[in-house]
């Protein structure tokens, strides 16, 4: 038998969302009147993504005592807008644009676009991203930079060995790193004009020096001033990424000073390997809004 029902639909009763882009973002405010919490006043406005702009809208937002801010994961754009509504107190949410892509009913245009997410918000229909604490956010970026840094000196090292390669010089051959102490020694006097394959390889160190034979026979190219030139470049870009790695992996040990006890622990599992892949682990693996501990 069919009985009567009184579900009432629950909703945010002060939202907004936003839709933001490059210059500029569309936003639309959704509150009840005084009196009459059934009924919706509605306004949407644009304004620049400007610092000063952005500060008066987050400003307005508060005096009209918003409860939920949404925005899509536009591009980059979202960061210094969610950032800067998160300082002034609101509840920013971030959602992802694949969990709104299947609802019904979404417009084209930007200022209809944020109107439908801001309704679409009220009825609780969508859920929040995670967007991580301001220290994961700053230990991210720096283990993210460091990783791209690493890719562009692993670039530069592949040139440098293509180049010896077109000199005919076979030092990857018999070294199994060239970018050690004896490669780059006899990378060094190469730059410097020496020529001769016999003196060449007297720089080998260590036990390289088992190799003398090897060395002298990988030395017998035709090394010139146009590979001299390259080859100086390709050097002082690699020793100025490793200088800039160096300076990040600092500033990261400074940054990692909250997580260190839990750097440690995923440090002593076994497959894990050094403190560096810890820190990788720990800034692109939390998900919890407190920091690790």
């Amino acid at each position: 038998m069919l009985s009567e029902s009184q579900d009432e639909e629950q909703i945010i009763a002060r939202v907004a969302a936003l839709d933001i882009g490059k210059a500029e973002l569309v936003c639309c405010v959704r509150v009840p009147p005084e009196g009459n919490p059934k009924k919706r006043l509605q306004e949407v406005s644009t304004h620049s993504t400007m610092t000063r702009s952005l500060t008066e809208l987050a400003n307005h937002l508060v005096d009209l005592g918003i409860e939920r801010v949404v925005m899509e994961a536009t591009s980059e754009y979202w960061k210094p807008v969610f950032y800067l509504l998160e300082a002034h107190g609101l509840q920013p949410w971030l959602v992802n644009a694949r969990d709104v892509r299947h609802l019904p009913g979404r417009p084209k245009t930007d200022v209809l676009d944020s109107v439908w997410l801001c309704k679409v918000a009220e009825r609780q229909m969508l859920r929040p991203s995670f967007v991580p604490p301001a220290p994961i956010r700053r230990l991210r970026d720096l283990t993210r930079y460091r990783i791209d840094l690493v890719g562009k000196r692993t670039a530069e090292k592949n040139r440098v060995e293509k180049l010896l390669e077109d000199a005919c010089i076979k030092l990857s051959v018999v070294a199994s790193d060239i970018f050690g102490v004896s490669g780059r020694e006899m990378m060094a006097a190469l730059m410097a004009g020496e020529q001769n394959p016999k003196v060449l390889a007297q720089l080998a160190r260590s036990s390289m020096r088992r190799k003398i034979t090897e060395l002298e026979e990988a030395f017998t190219g035709h090394f010139d001033d146009h590979h001299r030139f390259l080859l100086s470049r390709m050097l002082a870009r690699i020793d100025g990424i490793d200088a800039d790695i160096a300076a990040v992996d600092e500033q990261i040990e400074v940054q990692l000073a909250p997580f260190a006890v839990a750097a440690e622990r995923l440090d002593e599992i076994p497959g894990i390997g050094p403190v560096a892949a810890a820190i990788i682990l720990i800034s692109e693996a939390c998900d919890d809004r407190r920091p690790p501990h």
